[in-house]
């Protein structure tokens, strides 16, 4: 996943994949979804972000594992 955000327009995007969007689902006033054409979900885009979230939470992070999803490979 990457996250872009431009200041000078107050938009978040979440790209969530390397697919190219074919459609857009407007699921709230400013809140889209990228999908392909098999209604896949590859970009989330919030438009006056600022006004709908705490940017803090989405451009910091932390990453958290569960032990039993990380498995290591030994020569």
């Amino acid at each position: 996943m990457k996250v872009y955000y431009d200041n000078e327009v107050d938009a978040l995007y979440l790209k969530l994949g390397e697919e190219t969007p074919e459609g857009v689902i407007e699921m709230a006033e400013g809140v889209n979804l990228d999908t392909t054409s098999e209604d896949k979900i590859v970009g989330i885009e919030i438009l006056n972000a600022s006004k709908k979230m705490d940017l803090k939470t989405i451009l910091s992070y932390t990453l958290e594992f569960e032990k039993d999803l990380i498995t290591q490979r030994t020569a």
